[in-house]
C-alpha cells in the first residue's frame, strides 16, 4: 500500500522552513507522496460546515508544491484537493504545468467541487451547477495541456486560437483525482478521473464509498485511457498495519495520512514513526 502525509502547506507545514523539513524527512522515510488541502478564503466568524477557523494559514497549493518540489527529488506531489469551479481553468493549467515542470512529473491533480457557499461568494464564483462546471474546467485543461490546436466550446467555459507552453512534464498530462463522497462524485471518478480521494473516511464508511464507485462503474462507462481507478483515503481513525490492511483489503491503493501536531518536531516524530510501523509492511 502507498502511504502519503496530508497538510503539507498548513499548520506547521505553513512555515517554509518546517514544510521543508517535513518534506524531507517523508521522502527519506519512504512515503509516496504529499498532499495539500485548500480554501482560498474562510467564513469569519468560523460557522459549520467550515472545517477550519478563518485565522488557519493555508498556503496556496501550486506554490507551496513548486516550493516542496525544489527540497526534495522523487516524493510525488498531490493537491488533495484544488476546488476547482472557484478557479479559471487555464490559470490552473499554467499553474499546474509549471508545478509539473519544475517536479520532473511529479504532480497529482486532485479536484473537488466545494461546498463552502460563503468561499464561493466572496470569490464572485456561482455556487450552483459546481459538478457541470468542474467537468468542463478538466476538459478544458485537458484539451490546453495536450491538443495541438487546444480548443474547448462548453456551456460555462470556452476557449480556442490560443497555446500555452510549457505542457506538463508527464504526458497527456498529472493524473485526476476526484474528491466527493457522493453519487455525482463516485460518477465523476468513474468518467473523468484516474482516481478518487475519500477524505477522513473510517472503515465502514470507505467500504460504502468503494460500493459506490463499483455501483458507478456499473451504471456509467468509463473511458479506457483512465486505466484501473486508483483509490485513495485518509482515515479517521488511527491507523496501525491490522488497520491499514483492512483498508488494502477493501481495495484502497494509497492511505493520505493527517496528523494533529501543531509543531514541526512533533510532525517530524509522526512521520518516523507512521514510517516504522507501516511502510514495507502493508
Amino acid at each position: 500500500m502507498k502511504i502519503g502525509l496530508f497538510a503539507i502547506n498548513m499548520g506547521a507545514c505553513a512555515e517554509p522552513e518546517s514544510a521543508a523539513r517535513v518534506a524531507r524527512t517523508a521522502e527519506e522515510a519512504g512515503f509516496e507522496s504529499l498532499w495539500t488541502a485548500e480554501h482560498v478564503v474562510l467564513p469569519d466568524p468560523h460557522e459549520p460546515p467550515s472545517p477550519l477557523p478563518p485565522e488557519a494559514a493555508l498556503l496556496d497549493p501550486a506554490v507551496s508544491l513548486a516550493f516542496i518540489a525544489a527540497h526534495t527529488s522523487k516524493i510525488l506531489l498531490g493537491t488533495g484537493i484544488i476546488i476547482l469551479p472557484q478557479r479559471n481553468p487555464l490559470v490552473l493549467a499554467k499553474e499546474l504545468a509549471s508545478v509539473d515542470v519544475l517536479s520532473k512529473g511529479r504532480l497529482i491533480f486532485g479536484v473537488g467541487i466545494g461546498y463552502l457557499e460563503p468561499e464561493f461568494s466572496a470569490l464572485n464564483v456561482p455556487f450552483d451547477n459546481k459538478g457541470p462546471r468542474t467537468i468542463e474546467y478538466i476538459e478544458a485543461m485537458k484539451a490546453i495541456w495536450s491538443e495541438p490546436k487546444p480548443a474547448y466550446d462548453g456551456r460555462f467555459f470556452s476557449f480556442s486560437g490560443v497555446q500555452s507552453y510549457p505542457r506538463p512534464h508527464q504526458s497527456p498530462h498529472p493524473p485526476i483525482v476526484m474528491g466527493g463522497l457522493s453519487k455525482p462524485a463516485f460518477r465523476r471518478s468513474v468518467t473523468h478521473a484516474n482516481g478518487w480521494y475519500g477524505f477522513m473516511l473510517d472503515h465502514d464508511q470507505t467500504r460504502d464509498c468503494i460500493d459506490g464507485l463499483e455501483a458507478a462503474a456499473a451504471q456509467h462507462t468509463r473511458p479506457a485511457d483512465l486505466g484501473r481507478l486508483e483509490t485513495s483515503v485518509t482515515p479517521s481513525v488511527e491507523i496501525d498495519v491490522d488497520s491499514a490492511k483492512r483498508y488494502a483489503d477493501m481495495g484502497v491503493d494509497r492511505l493520505i495520512l493527517f496528523s494533529p501536531a501543531q509543531d514541526a518536531d512533533d510532525l517530524v516524530a509522526f512521520v518516523e514513526s507512521t514510517a516504522a510501523r507501516l511502510i514495507g509492511k502493508v
